[in-house]
């Protein structure tokens, strides 16, 4: 098997000396920084290179065994553990496992509002350098007992001396253990800690893994740079002519881009996602609890999938892991390594410690601006699945986009799980922070410990020798404390373990402090009375794109309509006079379809009910139903308008806030008229799936619309298939909203569906002229509307299904062989003309006034509009079957304008 660092020593001259077992932990690369030339790859860290979880956590685990064997009972149970991040934060937090689950805190590079620093230090050599450290509790440093401060590599000794002179001036003690992985110290180097000891006058040790050096030739920063320098510009070189190295760093896609799939963790509230402000033993006993139900989600999520990659993200190390480990002893194939900030030359070469790299921006809106993260040996790994583990801070439009790390490895991975840990938040002044030395207990995970091998170091001071281990001793230890973290579990009483974790209860997977509905006139035209809209404000996004890009993206699979929104209609001063006009003629017909589905309604719903638009087309007539319900018989019915999405659903968050708010089997789900009852059978399969998944039932799936055409529902004002004015503009009838949008780097698991508000098109907004001209016919159709409703009443109103039937047909009859582009009916057919790429309209023979609206925006697009006779609509709209166009998207899906 070739060593992992042969590359590198082969044309650099670096050699990497010591024992047997040090090619086996570290492998060499190449750095892409101007203060360091190589990069001691680890294999059993778990950051650069894919590791098995239990490898990974027993590396770190059986280092803290012999800390606590070298400390002794006493004084190991009165110690504290820091890690340094981003590479260290979760061997540092498995160290302080293995001691007996001591009181650990890591360093970070995220400053957090509101937490004061309790210390800080640089890391000379390093491309990003200042550590703070955040504790939660200001006294978490200030014990008498042992500081254990745990690092990957220690080379130098700059960085640890840093930070025991900064924290020896603030919180002074008599004891210091140094914790790493590799000792890599030079010769000239070996002295300095214990001189340093003496300097401040305490016991400074040092434990470690295993020990050797590098040594290094003569100008090897320069031969470095030089040589990451001509192989990058080699590359690119390649890359711009088509042609793809053989060692080119990123493998050609493997899987094609799928949208992934968010996982809710159930992560309990109470427990920090690692180190940041300090996890203390109850913390992690409760972490023990509530691993095997979120391994459960995990296995749900994962399918199928065989090799399983859990990816961690910078200093979120712990969290990642343990969830992997979890995975791992329930019986999967799973590796576990982390992104990375750090810029490394990847080489697809079996002599290189990094064969490839993913770049991507940063997502978390780091206090030092945007730059480029990486996640190594991802690509290529031959994964069916990866879990990409994120903290909420994290979880942003940056890691959703379209270069982002989702899409990066949906790339190359089949199959990519999002679990996101809630970012844990200091809270000051609430409860004390519990005790931080109870009594350790177990964990259910196995570990794996010949990961971390020990020897002892000749030229070592006598506390070093006397920290390091063989192997035999290891084994011992392992054997050890296996049987006393056995009996540890059972030590912890249940009432000490309830006073010490008061807070440690299961979240719920989503938010229970859902927004109140957005309102006019801060959102939307209509007064604030009229509608609450359950959606969130994007009118700040940039969510537009051209007619033609978006046809191009729907139809090659690329996008869902949803994920973007097209270019607002501005119509010309012919089409608003036809606007009027048709107002005009049809407000007293359309007024009396209010009447008739608002008291047809009335008359078959035993409580109040509550009228919920499906928006945007839904929500004008929703406004009407309520004005009928006000003016004819004194009722101020709540109405709310949610986003409902073919083919995604509709929004299950606004369905939670309506149950927590109202009686569901009160809700009155209303839309403007029917098509071919695409949305009627979505809102059916909808609510079936959230009943079944939430247990929240009541809801009636049945939908109330203005018009029928299509003969798809019960409850309806008329089947005729006439024009209604609101299908005629955009935004600018209906509350200046536009349609609604759902798309994975805006909308995440607690929001509502995204919608916009287009404050800038006020002069031209006439969605309040709409209502009121047809409100004013009111009074004079109600003798007309009580004698219809009592008819529909006493008659079968059975949906036919007939529109389905004719739409079926004529995607057949004119070769489309595709329901979705056949748009049935006056308002789908304006629709059409709108917002999608026409081929043709088909309008029912000697079809007057109706379409004169549709005739004159066929002219203005040139699409030719065809008389046929025995069509069961006014008109039909086909979308161009074959329209291409090249276009591409956001997430390689949603279009966006440039």
């Amino acid at each position: 098997m070739v060593w992992s660092g042969t590359w590198v020593a082969e044309r650099l001259g670096v050699e990497l000396i010591g024992g047997e077992e040090l090619p086996g932990l570290l492998g060499l690369a190449l750095r892409r920084n101007p203060k360091r030339a190589h990069l001691l790859v680890s294999n059993v860290l778990g950051k650069h290179v894919p590791q098995r979880p239990g490898v990974v956590y027993g590396a770190g685990f059986s280092l803290g065994l012999r800390v606590r064997d070298l400390l002794g009972p006493d004084e190991a149970a009165r110690s504290v553990v820091v890690g340094y991040a981003e590479t260290a934060t979760g061997l540092g937090h498995s160290v302080a496992d293995g001691l007996g689950f001591a009181p650990y805190l890591h360093s970070t590079r995220r400053p957090v509002d509101g937490v004061a620093s309790a210390g800080g230090f640089e890391e000379s050599h390093s491309h990003a350098t200042s550590h703070l450290l955040l504790p939660e509790d200001p006294k978490f440093l200030a014990g008498d007992g042992a500081l254990v401060l745990v690092d990957d590599e220690f080379s130098t000794g700059n960085t640890v001396l840093n930070t025991i002179r900064d924290l020896h001036e603030r919180f002074p003690r008599e004891r210091y253990v140094v914790v790493a992985l590799v000792d890599m110290r030079s010769a000239d180097d070996l002295g300095r800690l214990a001189d340093f000891a003496r300097e401040i006058g305490a016991r400074v040790d040092l434990v470690t893994g295993a020990a050797g050096t590098v040594r290094l030739p003569e100008g090897v920063l320069e031969k470095g740079q030089a040589l990451v320098a001509a192989h990058e510009t080699a590359y690119e070189t390649a890359h711009e002519s088509a042609q793809t190295p053989p060692d080119a760093p990123v493998p050609a896609p493997r899987a094609p881009r799928t949208a992934p799939v968010r996982v809710g963790l159930g992560w309990p509230s109470a427990i920090p996602d690692g180190g940041r402000h300090g996890f203390l033993a109850p913390h992690a006993a409760a972490l023990d609890d509530a691993l095997p139900a979120m391994t459960e989600r995990l296995t749900a999520a994962l399918g199928d999938a065989r090799r399983v990659l859990v990816l961690g993200f910078e200093e979120l190390m712990y969290a990642p892991l343990r969830l992997a480990v979890a995975l791992e002893d329930a019986g999967r194939d799973v590796s576990y390594s982390t992104t990375t900030r750090s810029p490394v030359l990847a080489v697809d070469d079996p002599g290189y410690a990094i064969r490839t790299r993913l770049v991507f921006p940063a997502h978390d809106e780091p206090a030092d601006g945007p730059g480029e993260r990486y996640a190594y040996n991802v690509a290529g790994g031959g994964f069916d699945a990866v879990v990409a583990v994120v903290d909420s801070v994290a979880d942003t439009p940056e890691l959703h986009a379209p270069d982002g790390l989702l899409a990066q490895l949906a790339a190359h991975i089949p199959h990519v799980v999002l679990a996101v840990v809630p970012s844990y938040v200091p809270s000051y002044g609430a409860e004390p922070v519990p005790e931080a030395h109870p009594t350790p207990r177990t964990t259910t995970a196995t570990y794996a410990h010949e990961a971390a091998p020990s020897h002892a170091h000749e030229a070592a001071p006598a506390h070093e020798a006397g920290a390091r281990a063989g192997a035999a001793e290891v084994a011992h230890a392992h054997e050890a404390a296996t049987r006393a973290h056995d009996a540890r579990r059972a030590a912890v009483s249940p009432a000490t373990h309830a006073q010490a974790a008061p807070e440690a209860v299961q979240a719920p997977e989503r938010s229970s402090m859902l927004p109140e509905p957005l309102r006019g006139p801060a959102f939307s035209s209509y007064a604030p009375e009229e509608v609450g809209w359950l959606l969130q404000d994007l009118s700040d996004v940039e969510l537009e794109a051209p007619t033609e890009e978006r046809e191009e993206a729907i139809q090659s699979g690329g996008a869902h309509y949803a994920e973007s929104l097209p270019v607002e209609y501005q119509p010309s001063d012919r089409y608003q006079e036809l606007f009027h006009a048709a107002l005009e003629t049809s407000a007293a017909r359309i007024a009396r379809a209010v009447g008739t589905v608002t008291e047809t309604v009335l008359a078959e719903k035993t409580g109040t009910p509550v009228l919920v638009s499906l928006a945007r087309a839904g929500t004008p007539v929703g406004v009407l139903m309520r004005r009928w319900a006000q003016a004819r018989h004194g009722l101020d019915l709540p109405h709310y308008a949610v986003s409902i999405v073919r083919g995604r659903g509709i929004d299950a968050n606004a369905l939670r806030w309506l149950a927590a708010h109202h009686d569901p089997a009160d809700v009155v789900f209303v839309d403007g008229w029917t098509g071919k009852g695409a949305i009627t059978r979505e809102l059916a399969d909808a609510i079936e799936e959230f009943q079944r998944a939430e247990g929240i039932t009541g809801f009636d799936p049945e939908i109330a619309v203005l018009a029928d055409p299509g003969s798809c529902v019960r409850t309806y004002g008329t089947r005729e298939d006439f024009l209604i004015p609101s299908a005629c503009l955009n935004s600018t009838v209906s509350g200046l909203i536009s349609r609604t949008v759902l798309r994975a780097d805006l909308v995440g698991p607690d929001d509502f569906h995204g919608g916009k508000f287009y404050r800038e098109l006020a002069g031209a907004d006439v969605s309040n002229v709409f209502l009121d001209a047809v409100a004013a016919r009111f009074d004079e159709v109600a003798d007309d509307v009580a004698t219809e409703v009592k008819e529909l009443l006493a008659a079968d109103r059975t949906p036919t299904w007939e529109g389905w039937a004719a739409v079926e047909r004529i995607s057949e009859e004119y070769g489309i062989h595709d329901v979705n582009l056949v748009k049935p009916g006056v308002g789908e057919t304006t629709r059409v003309l709108l917002r999608r790429v026409p081929w043709k309209i088909l309008a029912q023979r000697g079809a007057g006034a109706d379409l004169a609206h549709v005739r004159l925006l066929a002219e203005q697009r040139g699409v030719p509009v065809e008389e046929v006779d025995g069509l069961p609509y006014t008109c039909v709209g086909l979308i161009h079957p074959q329209f291409t166009r090249g276009a591409t998207g956001a997430d390689g899906k949603a279009v966006v304008s440039q």
